[in-house]
């Protein structure tokens, strides 16, 4: 089931998303971090466990970033991370977002839910904000990819 993160979810979406910073494929997110961007979230729950997380960061009036996608490992290949994208689509439709992009390692799955490769200087400024916290921000090996609602 995939549905708007609850404060309760805070604890689970950070062991998530944290498993996966260890491994240099993501973002650290601190838990007072994810408390003040909760709203930005969904998750996927599986018998009371969260098993998967996605965040949705507007930055602009034509512009919103789909971050911290993270399904628990004995969980992938199931749908669940497919689910938690087109969930946040749908959220950004119904927001009138024209464009939606993403920084992954990911190519090949963001590909099949429908986002293209784009050049990392065609993204405002703005965006690189998280940059700063990143390890890799001098040898960054992240896609730039986009869709247009």
């Amino acid at each position: 089931m995939i549905r708007n993160a609850q404060v309760n979810d805070v604890p689970a979406i950070h062991d998530l998303i944290n498993e996966y910073a260890e491994q240099g494929l993501m973002l650290f997110r601190s838990l007072a971090d994810l408390y003040e961007s909760l709203r930005d979230f969904v998750v996927c729950q599986e018998d009371s466990q969260i098993v998967g997380c996605c965040g949705l960061q507007i930055y602009w009036r034509n512009l919103a970033e789909i971050k911290s996608l993270a399904v628990r490992p004995d969980c992938r290949g199931r749908g669940i991370g497919r689910g938690l994208i087109e969930s946040q689509i749908q959220q950004a439709r119904q927001l009138k977002l024209p464009r939606l992009f993403v920084l992954t390692l990911e190519k090949e799955f963001f590909e099949r839910v429908g986002f293209v490769q784009i050049p990392m200087d065609s993204l405002p400024h703005k965006v690189w904000s998280d940059c700063v916290r990143c390890p890799k921000q001098d040898n960054c090996d992240e896609i730039a990819m986009q869709m247009d609602l």
